[in-house]
């Protein structure tokens, strides 16, 4: 398998050794040729806008809004959340793909961030339902999902922090920097059930 991970900004070095972790070729993107071959893709946390600027400045906006087209499966990690959504509340360069409304930097500034542990029933179709750590970093949150969105994970007061619509996958907490592996593990099964037998 081998899954790209944007390489423009922000932590993406986390992600790629979680996933060489699990065994997985892991390629560092930054130009469009660096997408093929890839089976799926993630994007991580950092700063959306900077992400979106540097994704046309490299060419890289349209490729991966293909590739989203293609449904090839993507998860974004907190600013990777903001680029895959479809509605972010102002003009920014993203992919526009996942039926979700996010408000950015939702919880504070950089000292408001916080840990909790969250409820993911989803995470037993990997085989271990237990509590997950989340990391929350000038998190956004997702305001409204569209019909075709589940949720994933909520906070105590029903704040949406995780949802997935097929193949798409957005959390507003960073599962690259806990010892965790179990949410890189579940985008694995959906890059899996995306290629088919």
């Amino acid at each position: 398998m081998r899954i790209g991970v944007l390489g423009l900004q922000g932590d993406y070095l986390e992600h790629l050794h979680a996933l060489r972790r699990l065994g997985v070729e892991a390629v560092d993107v930054r130009l469009p040729q660096h997408l093929e071959g890839i089976e799926g893709l993630i994007i991580p946390g950092g700063e959306s806008t900077t992400i979106g600027a540097l994704a046309e400045r490299y060419g890289l906006l349209e490729p991966l809004r293909r590739m989203a087209a293609a449904g090839r499966p993507i998860w974004g990690t907190c600013a990777g959340m903001i680029f895959l959504a479809k509605d972010v509340g102002r003009p920014q360069p993203t992919l526009g793909r996942m039926d979700i409304r996010v408000r950015r930097n939702a919880f504070g500034r950089q000292i408001d961030s916080f840990e909790v542990d969250l409820e993911v029933p989803a995470l037993a179709r990997v085989g271990d339902p237990r509590p997950f750590h989340g990391v929350f970093i000038r998190a956004p949150l997702i305001e409204a999902v569209g019909p075709g969105v589940e949720v994933l994970a909520r906070l105590e007061d029903g704040t949406i922090v995780a949802a997935q619509q097929g193949g798409l996958l957005a959390t507003a907490f960073h599962p690259e920097l806990t010892e965790d592996l179990r949410f890189h593990r579940y985008f694995l099964e959906l890059v899996r059930q995306a290629s088919g037998p």
